[in-house]
């Protein structure tokens, strides 16, 4: 046997891009959805397939849900990755119907593998009426434990220290990742503005609206349906 061979094999294997084991990313950061109770549990990538694990909660009597035919999960140059299988869930136009209100629906989705390097992605549902959407789910589990203490501090009400942590992560995010920075900036604007810091509140609107950061357009959305304009 040519030890050397076997080796280099194994190196080859365990270098990055190369995914020897899963990508697993619980409870990935989004920077928006489309609807209020649909979350996304997990995503699993492999050299087989990506597996979204999905859950939904109903809040109306006489709540239903299916998955659309035509979901995509979309890369940051616009590429497309059809679904492949979907498992829990009916396919429209057969729908779930929900018993109760609170009942909650886990399904998954199942598409190609996520192609080596990617950091986030959107996942979107094109149909008629009451398509899903996510925008700017990060695949980056160090990024995304930044961004959890940034939200666990405003939710302590530490609100100037995640101010702060907010302000890094703008700072920080790398083009790949650019994907959330919407979010980051909409987040941030937000807390500056409950905070009484116009001024500043101002500065960050203004570098949103001439960043380049994608879907820049429907973050400036949710700052209006927020009260934030300037």
């Amino acid at each position: 046997m040519d030890f050397t061979k076997v080796i280099l094999v194994l190196f080859t294997m365990l270098l990055p891009g190369n995914r020897l084991f899963p990508q697993i990313f619980v409870q990935p950061n989004v920077g928006l959805k489309s609807h209020k109770t649909l979350e996304i549990l997990k995503i699993e990538s492999t050299l087989q397939n990506t597996v979204i694990y999905f859950s939904i909660e109903n809040r109306i009597t006489g709540g239903a849900f299916c998955a659309g035919r035509n979901i995509y999960l979309i890369y940051p140059d616009g590429t497309r990755s059809e679904v492949q299988k979907a498992e829990g869930i009916p396919r429209c136009p057969e729908t779930y119907k929900f018993k109760k209100i609170g009942e909650k629906l886990n399904f998954r989705l199942t598409f190609a593998p996520l192609r080596p390097g990617t950091k986030w992605i959107n996942i979107k549902e094109d149909c008629n009426d009451n398509c899903f959407s996510f925008y700017g789910v990060l695949l980056d589990n160090e990024l995304n434990a930044r961004i959890n203490e940034a939200v666990s501090k405003v939710d302590k009400g530490e609100v100037d220290t995640a101010i702060g942590l907010y302000k890094k992560l703008i700072e920080s995010v790398e083009p790949s990742e650019n994907g959330i920075s919407g979010s980051l900036y909409a987040d941030l604007i937000s807390l500056l503005v409950n905070k009484g810091y116009t001024a500043m509140a101002k500065e960050y609107y203004s570098r949103l609206v001439k960043s380049s950061v994608p879907e820049k357009q429907l973050y400036i959305q949710n700052l209006s349906s927020r009260g934030v304009k300037f």
